[in-house]
């Protein structure tokens, strides 16, 4: 049954002084049997381990709720102010959170796979560790968010803002279905990353940190990867036609059958690597840094 705001106001009374006046467990059991609260005041609730599953918390104040392990699967947050709020462990599963202000909030280890996020504000926040297998974050800003070791198998990042992003250790997955076209991943730390496979046309990945990376078989035709640090990552097989590699620093990495065809790797430090068997077809190499470099006619050590 559809319980209207004011029924709620007046079963509850002010969620504010609710949570002064009552024991946490009654909180907990009118909210998880009515399951609607649209715009009430919850803030710095303890909600830990509530089944708020397809509850409305539309419009609510979450400010500095405690959310830990609590189950909002298929929950209304549209324009939910979750503000320092903290989710860790929590189920957002298919969760409606357009709108919603999740600035300073901890969703690490929750669960948001399938969740449709596109254009969500994540800028800052913790999703370290979380599963957003499939999420649809087309869109979203997620700049200086914290995605380290998060699943992100088979989510849709076309045009999302990873600037200062942390995805150290993430996983991106094997399937090429992949899609980051256009994303925005400058200065993002993605140390480690798998991104096997992926499809990154075109994404901007200009002075991020790609180190120890495994971009194996992925697609970056037409990406942009100036000052981009890519030592010792595995790009065997990677398609970078026509990308922008100057200054980057592919150091050590695995450059077997690479295609570099019309990529220009101008000022790119290409030391200690082999490109023996890598396809160089109108590649731009003017002042390219070679030392221990093995090229196709022999081994270059102008840089050493």
């Amino acid at each position: 049954m559809k319980h209207t705001l004011a029924l709620v106001l007046m079963v509850f009374g002010s969620f504010g002084a609710f949570a002064e006046e009552e024991e946490v467990g009654l909180l907990k059991q009118k909210l998880e049997i009515l399951r609607e609260c649209e715009g009430c005041d919850l803030s710095g609730a303890d909600l830990r381990g509530a089944d708020l599953s397809r509850a409305d918390l539309s419009r609510a104040d979450l400010t500095g709720a405690n959310l830990t392990e609590a189950n909002l699967s298929r929950a209304n947050l549209t324009e939910a102010n979750l503000d320092e709020a903290n989710l860790r462990g929590a189920s957002l599963w298919r969760a409606n959170l357009s709108g919603a202000d999740l600035r300073g909030a901890n969703l690490s280890e929750t669960l948001l796979a399938f969740t449709d996020l596109a254009g969500v504000n994540f800028r800052g926040v913790d999703l370290s560790r979380a599963d957003l297998t499939e999420a649809n974050l087309s869109r979203a800003d997620l700049t200086e968010a914290n995605l380290s070791r998060a699943d992100l198998r088979e989510a849709n990042l076309d045009e999302a803002k990873l600037t200062g992003a942390n995805l150290r250790g993430a996983d991106l997955g094997v399937a090429s279905r992949y899609s980051f076209d256009g994303a925005t991943l400058r200065r993002a730390d993605l140390t480690g990353a798998d991104l096997t496979e992926a499809n990154l046309r075109g994404a901007k990945f200009v002075s991020a940190n790609l180190s120890g990376a495994n971009l194996s078989r992925a697609k970056l035709g037409g990406a942009f990867l100036m000052g981009v640090n890519l030592t010792g990552a595995n790009l065997s097989e990677t398609y970078f036609g026509s990308a922008d590699l100057r200054g980057a620093n592919l150091s050590r990495a695995n450059l077997s059958e690479t295609y570099l065809g019309s990529a220009n790797l101008t000022e790119a430090n290409l030391s200690d690597t082999d490109l023996t068997t890598s396809t160089l077809k109108n590649i731009k190499l003017k002042d390219a840094i070679f030392c221990r470099t093995k090229m196709p006619w022999g081994e270059l050590n102008d840089g050493c």
